[in-house]
């Protein structure tokens, strides 16, 4: 039987109890207790999340862990000197140490992801990297696998770390079937966007969203303003002044948004070249994906799949 622990503190965040759920389902797949699932805080008894909801927890302890994982909290305070010290001691004798949202600041603060690849919440991932220089930050990842320290994204991510601990132990025709049995997506990948451009631009009005929606089924051709307004119903002229007043950017910003999600997919995915991918999602040629991806996430296309497939790899 693996000992899971979850560590929670004062504040931590309900919807990171979503990935304890994986685990309770992954034993009722099995039909046996594979996985034996603790709520651990420093001193034990009752803890208060950021809602009020107070949950019954077991003092930290040296039983040993097969797998430990850490709550984030909405307020980013400095953790105790005890619950560092046992993150410190515990990483030698347990398979792994984990994170979810801004429980990757207290793995830091113990120092357990010095020299690591790491991720967080998209929206701390800046003040995560100046305060601790030493951890190689990948701010847009839904989680990280770095040796034996797993860290995942904000609070629904958690669900994909979880999954994939899940996956490695079981193999994908279980975790599967844990997913299906939760009603969520299989897994998304660690490489994968914390952040998706149609969820960022956010038109108001069906005739923007029309717009977008005609963009994303032909981002393989050419796409002008004029094309991008007749799906709108709306002229030229129109078109352009209420696509940026809904969306912030313009109708070509936009287009390239939408052009570099998808060849990063494709990317990450590695079933084709990188002139296959420049060519299916409308940039033409290799030289103008890769400025597009500069400008995007600083790194070139070939850096993305490289990192998807050491992802992979681990």
């Amino acid at each position: 039987m693996q000992r899971i622990g979850f560590i929670v503190s004062t504040g931590f965040q309900v919807m990171d109890f979503a990935a304890v759920s994986v685990f309770e389902f992954a034993n009722l797949v099995l039909g046996e207790t594979l996985y034996d699932v603790l709520l651990l805080s420093e001193a034990g008894g009752p803890v208060r999340s950021s809602v009020g909801v107070v949950v019954e927890t077991q003092a930290l302890d040296d039983a040993g862990f097969d797998t430990l994982i850490v709550f984030g909290d909405t307020a980013i305070t400095p953790s105790t000197p005890g619950l560092l010290a046992f993150l410190r001691g515990a990483l030698p004798t347990s398979r792994r140490v984990g994170s979810i949202c801004t429980g990757a600041f207290i793995l830091a603060e113990a120092g357990l992801l010095n020299g690591r690849r790491a991720t967080t919440h998209w929206f701390h991932a800046r003040t995560f990297q100046a305060r601790f220089p030493e951890v190689r930050v990948e701010e847009d990842r839904i989680f990280m696998i770095d040796g034996p320290i797993w860290t995942s994204a904000g609070m629904s991510a958690g669900i994909d770390l979880a999954l994939a601990m899940v996956e490695k132990d079981l193999g994908a025709e279980v975790v599967r079937s844990v997913a299906k049995k939760l009603v969520v997506y299989h897994r998304r990948a660690g490489g994968q966007s914390q952040y998706s451009a149609l969820l960022e631009l956010e038109p108001k009005s069906d005739r923007i969203q029309s717009a977008l929606d005609y963009a994303k089924q032909h981002l393989q051709t050419p796409l002008s303003v004029e094309q991008l307004a007749e799906a709108a119903h709306l002229s030229p002229r129109q078109f352009s002044r209420a696509f940026h007043a809904e969306t912030g950017q313009s109708p070509a910003k936009a287009v390239e948004n939408l052009r570099v999600e998808a060849a990063r997919l494709m990317m990450e995915q590695g079933r084709h070249s990188i002139d296959v991918v420049a060519r299916e999602t409308g940039f033409a040629d290799r030289d103008r994906m890769r400025r597009a991806f500069l400008r995007a996430f600083g790194q070139p296309p070939q850096v993305i799949r490289r990192n998807a497939r050491a992802e992979a790899m681990a």
